[in-house]
């Protein structure tokens, strides 16, 4: 019933904010993005924090939340980092330095390409990770999987100041060139509103719309129809609505998931939910919404089959993870919530586990786009939107926040991956 409180507050207002009145009063940019210029790359001089705040801030990584044992509920929280560009030092042997939070390790894998595309043949080691064993001060975020202490694999202090420049430019959200022999980073917690930044798929991401033409992600435009797939499992079309998030520039980690029957290849963010099936069979295989992080070779996800001049959705078997960076970053809304982007069915929502409690959450804004559209003519709504984050999802959480408690709602689930 919270939730209804908050959709029958938002509802007769989306029709307001969307009057031309309104229309170009958006959030602007959203938290946390970052670009890429071309400039050169300054290193850090040694005991320099970049930003210039207390680690623990708002401005920073944020606050400790508490200590993570093995035994602790959010110890599921942590996730294993096996990527083999990371050289993990492990000296307790057990495997701590691997474990941190998704947040964490999208940031270290994407300062482990930097490392490699600044010094060839040099990789990213991390020498500190989770810490179990109480070997950092009170408070520490190693305690929580949020921080790593990071060299080069060959140990050349002379790097280490560049090292923290590539830190900040991969996005970790504190950076301290903290001691000559290693470089410290942190990340907010999976958990804070401002930790879900950045949007859903790269720009160049590709769908195929109802007149049989295929058009690039950042190159929709409301009233487009895009194929996805309906409830009874058949091809078909829904129509654009706006973009949840849109950052043109900024550059970030994508999950790639690759099959080989049909050969497909789906980048997205770690967070953004994609339905996949295990040991799928004809009859037997049950299609759910999973993070794309946690998709693993083996799983099944759907595609689109082309034959004859005949598509069809079928399972196609995940052949390949893996990490890479691209260009912009894109969070398509459409009517179904769903889209299929490069082949392969996707959520438009991320960050929730319920891919229909956030498509209901968004029926209040597609019902405005709609009347909208109606009322200006029969036409779609020019794009206003400014980049950033949608201005809907932002409202709904500040609504969330009074209606709700503080940890309960975030809109990131629904505009982001």
């Amino acid at each position: 019933m919270r939730l209804w409180s908050v959709l029958t507050v938002v509802g007769p207002a989306c029709f307001l904010l969307l009057c031309p009145a309104a229309t170009g009063c958006g959030p602007g940019r959203g938290y946390g993005s970052r670009r890429r210029h071309n400039r050169k790359l300054t290193p850090l001089a040694y005991k320099q924090f970049i930003p210039n705040v207390a680690e623990k801030t708002l401005g920073a990584s944020g606050k400790s939340e508490s200590k993570i044992n093995r035994n602790a509920s959010r110890f599921k929280d942590l996730i294993p980092n096996y990527n083999p560009d990371i050289i993990f030092k492990d000296e307790e042997k057990s495997g701590a330095d691997r474990l941190m939070t998704q947040r964490c390790k999208d940031k270290l894998n994407a300062l482990a390409i930097s490392v490699m595309n600044q010094w060839p043949g040099v990789r990213l080691r991390v020498t500190e990770g989770w810490d179990e064993d109480g070997h950092h001060s009170v408070e520490s975020l190693h305690y929580e999987g949020r921080a790593v202490d990071i060299t080069t694999s060959d140990r050349d202090r002379s790097k280490y100041g560049m090292l923290a420049r590539l830190a900040v430019e991969a996005g970790f959200d504190w950076v301290y060139y903290e001691s000559k022999a290693h470089i410290h980073c942190s990340v907010k917690s999976d958990h804070s509103m401002a930790a879900k930044t950045g949007g859903c798929f790269p720009g160049n991401a590709s769908v195929l719309l109802e007149d049989g033409r295929r058009k690039r992600v950042s190159d929709l435009q409301p009233g487009d129809r895009v194929q996805t797939l309906d409830h009874g499992g058949e091809l078909t079309f829904s129509a654009f609505v706006t973009f949840l998030d849109r950052e043109p520039g900024a550059v970030k980690t994508f999950r790639a998931l690759e099959t080989q029957d049909p050969p497909r290849r789906l980048l997205l963010t770690a967070a953004h939910l994609v339905f996949v099936a295990d040991n799928f069979t004809s009859d037997s295989g049950r299609f759910r919404p999973a993070y794309a992080g946690d998709v693993r070779v083996g799983q099944y996800v759907h595609a689109v089959a082309e034959a004859a001049g005949d598509s069809r959705w079928r399972p196609a078997r995940v052949t390949g993870v893996s990490w890479r960076t691209d260009v912009g970053a894109y969070a398509p809304l459409t009517e179904r919530g769903t889209l299929a982007v490069n082949g392969v069915l996707a959520s438009c929502f991320a960050a929730v586990e319920g891919h229909g409690l956030a498509q209901l959450a968004l029926a209040p804004l597609r019902l405005c786009y709609r009347l909208a559209a109606m009322l200006g003519g029969g036409g779609p709504p020019a794009p206003r939107q400014q980049e950033g984050v949608h201005w809907y999802p932002r409202l709904l959480h500040r609504l969330g926040r009074l209606l709700l408690s503080p940890e309960s709602f975030h809109p990131w689930g629904l505009a982001q991956g």
